[in-house]
């Protein structure tokens, strides 16, 4: 039997050590403090020992009576054994920051000498994570040092067994590539940033960033990049999109037909992808068939050659098809066809920002079962070379996150024995039912915008569309909004407001029941429990319920300002802009402990945002009806009836600002 507890003496030959090792190991020994409480006693040994007969990422973990032996062949194996020694021996959870998994700390623990543990055979090839739109981590710190969280989604990432990472969005892509490749991690890149390159822009601001014109300075941009990432273990991502997430040709008016685009984007990619092999003849590539690349594709266009690694991205809503862009959404099927040549990946989306109907600081809204069939579709059309996950700010999507890790583990995945465990591990084996039930509920209560399955609408179908019928019905409310011509095609923005009625009238309803729910589980809950389960399920829950609410309201209050009755548009808007407010409000409460300000800075769904222009339109209809003296609305809920109807020009006390007038209408119509 061998004696663990916190004097564990880790032994780290010369050919063992690195970067990512060290790092590992520093790890651990974090971990056993958290777990085993200070002792005198002394401890065994955890040996490191080099086996070149193992495969690159395998490793196997041998327990005797006075030892833990690890051996691995690489960096990486030994960062995993290191990492499996921490889950199996102490019980560390992947997600046990995100998850705030408390530990009580024993004095030591026996492990029976025999004990055995084996690395897994992956169903994918590269696995990672693109830790994208990460607006809330950004502007976050963990003990006062900001690049913490990043730290502490890549280890999250390893112990899930991810090997791959795009370590941020624009400059925290570069800023942190150093500190993923010395955990251990492949960097690759987004597909708007080529090689990871300085976009054109930031280096020449006051040049055209035509290719055409300073081909020399964006190959000089290409080979910097190719020069700083020497020393790291890279995938590297080709192509040649535009200065920002967007086609070059918006900006490039020569370049106005398909062919005329297909033919410089792979002349481009040739010319990186001859860069990247004279730096390291063996580099792997890859090249995103992302949006209108993949249009390009699949009309013949575009040429790249055999060894990279082709990669299918879904449409944001976990559906192998192109993605929705403005208005056109041409669902173009984004699985590679029979005969096609080559290694194939994915690029798949837990958290999405299209600023029309995706989920961002909220559990993805589509249903476990239509995920599992997607990815286990792209297993079986040969895509598992690469699998790059969308993993936001993480804390939101840790269900899929993890959901999605078990599929590239093994290649399939029991759903309910996922949910079942999945809660057990993280709210308890007591609750791991009635977590798992709400988990199912969540789903159930997502509300459809349009035909086909994954037309669910997530929490930015909630804010962004009602801020475009506002800012439309305020410009031209004989008009419809075009930037919603993907929702409703139509002239007319009451048909476009009467639609979204429609979906929220019941939808906000569903909500509603689903938040009862969750009250219902945590009060039968103890803690920590319910505190996590108030932190995550239930919080998702109170954002829809607060925001599907709200845009029912927006629609309820423009539907009156037609019909001419002010007062009761004025009224209607206040009752949504109070519940954009809170759920600003259930996202700022959950702030406690080390999450504090987590949620400051929701930026892309921005609740708080949707009650700010609700306030506006408050104050255009107070305009329309009370200006421009402002007296008769304080009038008519301030005085009596009798004295409401005498009309006089006169002020005896201060005008009441629209909130104050907002108040006294709840006094006088909630009564």
């Amino acid at each position: 039997m061998f004696t663990l507890n916190r004097q564990l003496a880790i032994r780290v030959p010369g050919e063992c050590d690195g970067k990512p090792v060290r790092h590992a190991v520093k790890t651990l020994k974090r971990d056993l403090g958290s777990v085993f409480s200070e002792t005198d006693a002394a401890g065994g040994d955890l040996i490191l020992q080099m086996d070149d007969a193992l495969a690159d990422e395998a490793y196997e973990v041998c327990v005797s009576d006075d030892a833990i032996t690890l051996r691995a062949s690489s960096q990486l194996g030994f960062v995993y054994g290191i990492l499996a020694v921490s889950r199996e021996f102490l019980g560390v959870l992947p997600f046990w920051f995100f998850m705030d998994q408390t530990f009580t700390r024993v004095a030591e623990k026996q492990i029976p000498a025999g004990t055995r543990l084996t690395s897994p055979s992956y169903a994918v090839k590269y696995r990672g994570w693109f830790v994208n739109d990460e607006v809330l981590l950004d502007h976050w710190s963990v003990d006062r040092d900001p690049d913490k969280p990043f730290e502490l989604a890549y280890e999250a990432l390893l112990r899930l067994g991810g090997n791959m990472v795009i370590p941020g969005t624009g400059e925290n892509g570069r800023k942190y590539r150093q500190m993923a490749s010395d955990m251990g991690l492949v960097i690759t890149q987004h597909h708007a940033e080529p090689l990871g390159a300085e976009m054109f822009l930031h280096a020449w601001p006051d040049l055209d960033p035509s290719y055409d014109r300073y081909p020399e300075k964006f190959r000089q941009l290409w080979q910097n990049a190719i020069d700083e990432q020497k020393g790291m273990r890279v995938l590297w991502n080709l192509g040649f999109r535009g200065q920002g997430d967007v086609p070059f040709w918006h900006n490039d008016p020569r370049y106005a037909t398909q062919k005329s685009r297909g033919k410089l984007i792979s002349d481009i990619i040739r010319l990186q992808y001859d860069m990247v092999r004279a730096s390291d003849p063996k580099a792997d590539c890859c090249v995103n068939l992302y949006g209108e690349v993949l249009e390009l594709y699949r009309q013949g266009y575009l040429t790249f050659p055999d060894d990279v690694i082709k990669i299918w991205a879904d449409n944001g809503f976990g559906v192998m098809v192109s993605r929705r862009q403005d208005n056109h959404n041409p669902r173009i099927p984004a699985i590679p066809g029979e005969g096609e040549k080559g290694p194939h990946g994915i690029y798949y989306h837990v958290s999405f920002y299209d600023l029309q109907a995706a989920n961002h600081i909220t559990m993805l809204q589509v249903p476990p079962e239509l995920v599992r069939e997607q990815l286990e579709e792209t297993l079986a059309h040969g895509m598992g070379s690469f699998w790059l996950i969308n993993c936001s700010n993480i804390r939101p999507h840790v269900y899929y996150l993890d959901f999605v890790a078990r599929l590239w583990q093994s290649g399939d995945i029991d759903i309910e024995r996922h949910a079942q465990e999945y809660a057990a591990q993280y709210y308890g084996k007591e609750n791991a039912s009635r977590v798992a039930s709400l988990i199912r509920d969540y789903h159930k209560s997502a509300v459809s915008y349009g035909p086909h399955e994954d037309d669910l609408a997530g929490d930015q179908f909630e804010n962004h569309v009602a801020r475009c019928l506002i800012s439309q019905y305020l410009i031209d409310p004989d008009k419809a909004s075009e930037s919603l011509l993907w929702f409703r095609k139509t002239d007319s923005l009451k048909e476009q407001i009467q639609a979204y009625a429609d979906i929220y009238r019941e939808g906000h309803l569903k909500y509603q029941r689903h938040y009862k729910h969750c009250v219902k589980a945590w009060a039968e809950m103890n803690e920590p429990a319910d505190t996590l389960l108030a932190d995550t399920i239930m919080l998702c829950a109170a954002i829809h319920m607060h925001c599907s609410t709200g845009a029912w309201l927006t629609c309820e209050a423009l539907r009156e300002a037609y019909a001419h009755n002010w007062q009761r548009a004025f009224y209607n808007a206040g009752l949504a802009r109070e519940q954009y407010l809170a759920a600003d409000h259930a996202m700022r409460s959950r702030e406690h402990g080390r999450w504090h300000g987590f949620y400051a800075n929701d930026c892309e769904v921005d609740c708080k945002q949707s009650a700010w222009v609700l306030a506006g339109l408050m104050s255009w209809l107070r305009n329309r009806d009370d200006g421009p003296h402002f007296y008769q609305w304080q009038r008519d809920f301030l005085n009596s009836e009798e004295d409401a109807k005498i009309r006089l020009i006169l002020t005896a006390e201060n005008h009441r600002t629209d909130e104050e007038i907002f108040a006294l209408m709840k006094e006088r119509w909630q009564a």
